[in-house]
């Protein structure tokens, strides 16, 4: 009888700690919310070919708004706004956060997200963050574990990506970007420091290392500029609502995602923002402008 007692008693402790445990994560995850002045910096460290001569240093600054667009449980989904210039409005990158995800969508190469499987061992106690590009398609997904210890808070991963906007124009020697990323709440804020992996993948599944970068995103609260990015949401956010659901039933529907890079000589986002500007406001034909969106999505997925 003591020892299902004691029995009893450890399975409740260690209950009562993950829940503890979890919360503690979500409020990790929901204190990136807020208006920061960003500042971006990336820098190549070294190659292993000796004779690779290292790109310039990127730096950029910017005012962007972080908010949550859903809040469950098991489910953050937190929506980016640049604020450039005061007044000019780019709706940035999001990042879903979901709790002991069983399934990833993983970046290949050239345009291509295949689904991985993972175990329920090893997704315990897990956080899915999902990052999507500013149309809203697949960008990177990567898991790990939230800790909390001496004061600090902080979430790693590993996940291939697509190359960086910043790049993917200038740049043809490597075609993946392997991220292992470090996302830590600090006092003014919270900070996201990337170690990347420059690769050349080839058609057999095989990498080459080009080159190592260290990049630096410091999001640092108190900007008080992003009255500008919270009208403009309310302006917008039934469209890209239905943006989201529409790529949800496309990603679920399917193992695997190639986008096109152009049609039509646009590039994707530059449709869906267009078609934006056309259904903004109160006066939102929610039918039409999906069965708009679906006709946009489908024509650059290659399934």
């Amino acid at each position: 009888m003591k020892k299902l007692l004691l029995c009893a008693l450890a399975l409740t402790s260690t209950f009562i700690y993950a829940q503890d445990k979890k919360e503690q994560d979500r409020k990790s995850i929901l204190e990136m919310e807020g208006c920061y002045s960003v500042t971006f910096d990336f820098a190549e460290t070294f190659s292993p070919d000796t004779a690779y001569v290292k790109y310039d240093n990127y730096s950029s600054q910017a005012t962007e708004y972080v908010f949550a667009i859903e809040d469950e449980p098991d489910f953050i989904s937190l929506q980016h706004i640049l604020v450039v210039n005061d007044t000019f409005i780019v709706k940035h990158w999001r990042q879903d956060w979901a709790y002991e995800n069983r399934e990833v969508l993983m970046f290949d190469k050239d345009r291509t997200w295949k689904k991985n499987k993972i175990s329920k061992k090893d997704a315990a106690g897990t956080w899915t963050q999902s990052v999507y590009q500013v149309d809203d398609s697949p960008r990177y997904q990567g898991y790990g574990t939230w800790v909390h210890v001496d004061g600090k808070h902080y979430w790693e991963s590993v996940a291939d990506a697509p190359l960086p906007r910043r790049e993917a124009t200038v740049r043809r020697d490597y075609n993946v970007l392997r991220r292992h990323n470090r996302m830590e709440i600090t006092e003014t804020g919270w900070n996201l420091e990337q170690d990347n992996q420059k690769i050349y993948r080839n058609d057999e599944g095989k990498d080459q290392l080009i080159s190592w970068e260290k990049g630096h995103e410091v999001f640092t609260s108190g900007n008080k500029g992003c009255q500008p990015a919270i009208d403009w949401w309310k302006e917008n956010h039934n469209f890209w609502a239905d943006v989201r659901d529409v790529w949800n039933e496309t990603i679920e529907s399917n193992d695997q995602i190639k986008l096109e890079r152009k049609v039509d000589k646009q590039l994707m986002y530059q449709k869906l923002f267009a078609l934006g500007g056309k259904y903004e406001g109160d006066n939102y034909d929610q039918a039409k402008a999906k069965k708009e969106i679906e006709t946009v999505i489908n024509s650059f997925t290659n399934i």
